[in-house]
């Protein structure tokens, strides 16, 4: 630790911290505009001059490493005035657009020069102007704006991992761009608007629609992937209007993925907002009595064996255990919340879950993925992985990867093969990759969906198990293994049973003439083709899907910003999000719709309020009542159920084809449409 003295104020910071560090470790504010706690340092804006005793002139205090005993001033007369004369060469060419600049009431910019700024400017000739660059349906841009601060081309190199911005040009011409018309590439362009300390950068959507100061803002989670990433609804009246993310350095630092931030478009359209009942093959609207009895009606005299239920990628732990109680209630064992098929050991939890934690990737200085790709499966994730690359050096943190062989990783991969045979070959020695994670005081292994949505999934769990604990992952101050999950409920379903019970059909088995009444909890994500036409199908969502479409009768739902719920990420992590808005109509939350029902069937349900629920939960799986670091005991020695099928050669095959369409909420998105034209299925050209 280093000693050093911020205006008179003692304080010890690591060596090798900047002055700037050490000022707010002293409780000093220090203004700045390229420095940024998560990016590399540039020293370009120098707005963060300080003074610092027996040094000629201010230093930026950004890039200007601390010495024992070192004395820094940061409010003389000779600090304020250099930062007024830097202010006022930021605003010489900045336009004074305020009034109709998006950034407004979110600005930097605007924020220092209230405190540094002047009352006219000296400048008297024409100010530059610049040529806005298109960088794709996100992100908009106002190039003028830009005080070359350049974070957005250290976050697109550094943390995205996509280097396409870059600068042209020197001085007051220096232009930063993408250097051709080419949409931006990343999963996370997004941070870009959130990082650009003025409105170079804003978000296209979401232009001129509102004013900061008119938002009310909810704590939220992010349902989009399984990584449970925190964010912050932004509403005004009864309409979400913006989602932007919320810092938490363990799960997603302030990173947000570009679906969880731009989807919020898709709760308006296409939405669920009154019961519907099939009448001579047509749907009519319904009161919630009607909709009830007709229920209610249908379900006496059928069997327990003949019902169903499904619930889906998006749901509540809430709703989830409401309709596991009904079902069971109603002498069903056929439930089921694996909408893909896949297939895991449930006799431990850390046979599906993410047991390093999120925030471990940094610890770990080996890598092995298996049957997933992370930049679609979970962005920032997959930022956090690139992060313990970058820091890691050249050669420091190697990663290998099973299946995908043409993904762009956004990190150097060496790619072992595209299928489990390379697996199998690497548990034999025969792959060199071997003798690197065994060489590695925290190996770690990542195991997909990709993996665990074949017939040999419970094959391959082992096979990857094995090789984690021949390396060494599987120890006492360690769990290198994890399993990266796609879907927000899965986790939260697995931990409270919601897979079949004895003598049970899983979502296979319930298809065809599996069973006679089919209820979906948000189910849409299955071939609902195959349901079989004489099945009578309940869907129970927010928005019109596929399974809306097959369903005989409609119960809307309430989507997750419009009601409190219970969510757990990939790592096992217990979250809790809040309500931002009240549903649309005669939509209600879903597990007030299940107990209501529940009455009328001569059902009850054992709870009346979301607090009665919650500790039915905790009864269901202690889990849910800890949140928290997720992090478990020490592996117990034993290794997951191989299952019957032996593992096969076939090639894994991505889980995600469009990443912009991969849940209800993004296909009624005109904004993820946009994108999927963009990135996914661009419009052909004709050859010149």
């Amino acid at each position: 630790m280093v000693k050093v003295t911020v205006d008179g104020i003692p304080v010890e910071v690591p060596a090798g911290s900047s002055a700037l560090q050490a000022c707010e470790a002293a409780g000093k504010e220090i203004p700045r505009f390229c420095f940024h706690e998560r990016l590399s340092v540039a020293g370009n804006c120098r707005m963060c001059l300080v003074q610092v005793v027996r040094a000629p002139k201010p230093v930026a205090s950004c890039g200007f490493p601390v010495g024992e005993g070192m004395q820094i001033l940061t409010d003389t007369e000779v600090v304020r005035k250099a930062r007024r004369a830097v202010m006022e060469f930021l605003l010489i060419n900045h336009p004074l657009d305020c009034p109709i600049c998006d950034q407004g009431g979110e600005c930097d910019l605007q924020d220092q020069a209230f405190g540094y700024g002047a009352d006219q400017s000296r400048y008297a000739e024409n100010k530059r102007a610049v040529t806005d660059k298109y960088l794709g349906p996100l992100v908009k841009t106002v190039m003028t704006r830009c005080i070359q601060c350049t974070r957005c081309i250290r976050f697109a190199t550094e943390i995205a991992g996509v280097p396409e911005l870059g600068a042209v040009s020197r001085g007051e011409s220096m232009e930063v761009t993408n250097y051709v018309e080419k949409a931006l590439t990343s999963e996370l362009s997004g941070n870009l608007i959130d990082i650009c300390p003025v409105g170079a950068l804003t978000s296209k959507p979401y232009a001129f629609t509102a004013r900061p100061w008119e938002l009310k803002r909810t704590d939220s989670i992010d349902v989009c992937d399984a990584v449970g990433t925190n964010i912050v609804m932004q509403a005004r009246g009864a309409s979400v209007l913006r989602i932007v993310p919320r810092t938490n350095d363990e799960v997603n630092e302030e990173w947000l993925a570009d679906k969880g931030r731009f989807v919020v478009d898709g709760f308006r359209h296409r939405r669920l907002d009154r019961p519907w009942v099939r009448v001579h093959g047509k749907l009519q609207p319904a009161s919630w009595q009607d909709v009830f009895v007709a229920l209610a009606k249908r379900l006496k005299g059928v069997a327990g064996d003949r019902i169903g239920a499904i619930a889906g990628d998006l749901c509540d732990a809430e709703s989830m255990l409401a309709l596991k109680d009904l079902m069971g209630a109603l002498g069903s064992a056929n439930i089921d919340c694996r909408q893909d098929g896949a297939d895991y050991d449930l006799s431990q939890r850390d046979f599906y879950t993410f047991n390093t934690g999120i925030a471990g990737i940094e610890e770990a200085d080996a890598l092995l993925i298996v049957g997933a790709i992370p930049r679609q499966d979970a962005p920032v994730l997959n930022a956090r992985i690139r992060k313990r690359f970058v820091a890691a050096g050249r050669g420091g943190f190697p990663i290998a990867m099973i299946g995908a062989p043409q993904a762009d990783p956004t990190y150097a991969v060496d790619v072992l093969g595209d299928g489990p045979d390379a697996l199998a070959d690497l548990a034999a020695g025969r792959s060199p990759f071997l003798d690197v994670l065994k060489k590695a005081a925290k190996p770690m292994i990542i195991v997909g969906h990709g993996a665990l949505t074949r017939p040999d999934a419970r094959a391959i769990l082992k096979a990857a198990w094995d090789i984690a604990g021949q390396v060494g992952a599987l120890d006492a101050q360690w769990h290198g293994f994890n399993v990266l999950h796609t879907a927000a409920s899965r986790v939260a379903g697995l931990d409270m049973g919601f897979v079949p019970g004895k003598g049970g059909r899983d979502v296979a088995g319930m298809l065809g003439d599996g069973v006679e009444i089919l209820w979906l909890l948000g189910a849409d994500e299955f071939p609902v083709d195959r349901i079989g036409n004489d099945t009578f199908v309940i869907y129970q969502g927010h928005h019109g899907d596929a399974g809306a479409a097959r369903a005989d009768v409609i119960l809307p739902g309430a989507l997750y910003a419009e009601k409190p719920g219970t969510y757990v990420n990939t790592e096992g992590r217990v979250q809790q999000a809040f309500r931002s808005v009240m549903p649309p109509g005669d939509a209600r939350e879903d597990w007030r719709i299940l107990r209501a029902f529940s009455e009328v069937v001569g059902h009850t349900l054992p709870y009346d309020t979301l607090e009665e629920l919650r500790a039915r939960l905790a009864q269901a799986n202690p889990v849910f009542a800890r949140q928290g670091n997720p992090r478990f005991a020490p592996p117990q020695g034993i290794s997951p159920d191989g299952g019957k099928v032996a593992i096969a050669g076939t090639p894994f095959v991505p889980v995600i084809a469009d990443y912009y369409q991969t849940s209800p909420i993004c296909r009624a998105s005109p904004t993820m449409e946009t994108c999927s034209r963009t990135y996914v299925h661009p419009p052909a050209q004709a050859a010149e």
